[in-house]
């Protein structure tokens, strides 16, 4: 039995690969910031599915709300908090929130689950194209969108040597039989050996 943790997995485009995983009979849990919303979607995306709530804006909080996975052949990682936030109007609060969401947030949960990561386990995070063009506002989801890069790159150094990290295009071939998704960066990096 394959299971898969997808964690923003109540919403959008993490939902939808929720649906994914659980249609082929994946054990398959979701995250939202609450329990309540979690189990909710959970229910609607039926199968073998199970909320739980992450606040990935509280990174302290992670490893003991994943304390219950016992193993993981899936992480994907789709959770943001993002909004217009220029140089102009520059929010200072909501810019530490996001990029604690998107760059400690991830982080933590993947060190957090690595000692569970079964043989083959794979990794993904999701950037997005903002790195590359940026936009009038998009000051901070640039900037963690450029960090995932290297988030990706240290953390295939220093994870479970059986998994792979893959960024957001990488695996999106893979999983919808070659649909290819143009906002998203190209390029994977497979788990390396530091010695």
């Amino acid at each position: 039995m394959t299971t898969s943790i997808i964690v923003g997995g109540s919403s959008g485009l993490g939902r939808a690969v929720a649906q994914r995983f659980a249609d082929r009979g994946d054990t398959v849990l979701i995250t939202s910031r609450t329990t309540a919303h979690a189990d909710t979607v959970a229910g609607e995306i039926g199968g073998l599915t199970r909320g739980l709530a992450i606040d990935l804006s509280q990174p302290e909080t992670i490893a003991a709300a994943l304390g219950d996975v016992r193993e993981v052949d899936n992480l994907v990682i789709t959770a943001i908090k993002q909004g217009v936030n220029s140089l102009a109007d520059f929010d200072i609060a909501a810019a530490i929130e996001s990029v604690t969401t998107k760059l400690v947030g991830y982080t933590e949960t993947v060190r957090a689950l690595r000692d569970r990561f079964n043989p083959g386990a794979s990794v993904v995070l999701f950037g997005g194209l903002a790195k590359e063009r940026p936009y009038p506002g998009s000051t901070m989801v640039t900037a963690f969108n450029s960090g995932i890069t290297g988030l990706v790159k240290t953390l295939a150094v220093e994870s479970h040597p059986t998994a792979s990290m893959r960024s957001t295009r990488a695996w999106w071939e893979t999983a919808s039989s070659g649909a290819t998704r143009p906002s998203t960066p190209t390029w994977r990096a497979p788990l390396l050996d530091a010695s």
